[in-house]
């Protein structure tokens, strides 16, 4: 099943996103090795600048949606004020449905 993890950053988090973002790709890198990540990037505020981030993952339930979305070095270095998790279906131009 498919689960997109949908976070906002704290106010002033931007030092926070960008020391962390080796950590963050390198998590990222992994999950697509094990072919749980299907897409991912960040929300851009006004003057073009990361703001929060889109996951979209693959998972057996909401628990391990839930588990992989709290290992992500960015929610470990407290960046994110909140995070929602919400399955989802992807009906148009999903490359994996003829």
């Amino acid at each position: 099943m498919l689960f997109a993890i949908i976070c906002k950053d704290k106010p002033g988090g931007l030092q926070t996103r960008l020391d962390t973002r080796p950590d963050h790709v390198a998590y990222l890198n992994g999950l697509n090795e094990e072919g749980k990540l299907k897409f991912a990037g960040p929300f851009l505020d006004a003057e073009g600048k990361p703001c929060g981030s889109l996951v979209m993952i693959e998972a057996d339930d909401h628990d391990a949606a839930q588990a992989l979305a709290d290992a992500d070095p960015y929610a470990r270095a407290g960046l994110f004020a909140s995070v929602e998790i919400h399955p989802w279906n992807w009906v148009f131009n999903n490359p994996g449905k003829a």
